[in-house]
């Protein structure tokens, strides 16, 4: 069964981001985790880096692909 905390917002991407006063932390969904399966690279932004809504944040390769998120 799986967990889904209440103060999470999630995107139709399987996203999803929550509110840590002025930080917003970001993650994918157990079911992303599972669809990918291993990550063979992460590309992650510089530490304190900021984005607007929508923009690319991170990517992720796996061995089934590459995808942006």
């Amino acid at each position: 069964m799986s967990n889904t905390p209440n103060d999470l917002k999630y995107a139709s991407s399987h996203e999803w981001a929550r509110l840590e006063g002025d930080i917003v932390v970001v993650g994918i969904t157990d079911h992303a985790q599972d669809l990918l399966g291993d990550l063979v690279f992460v590309e992650l932004p510089d530490v304190g880096a900021e984005f607007a809504a929508g923009q690319e944040v991170v990517v992720l390769e796996s061995m089934l692909g590459w995808n942006r998120l």
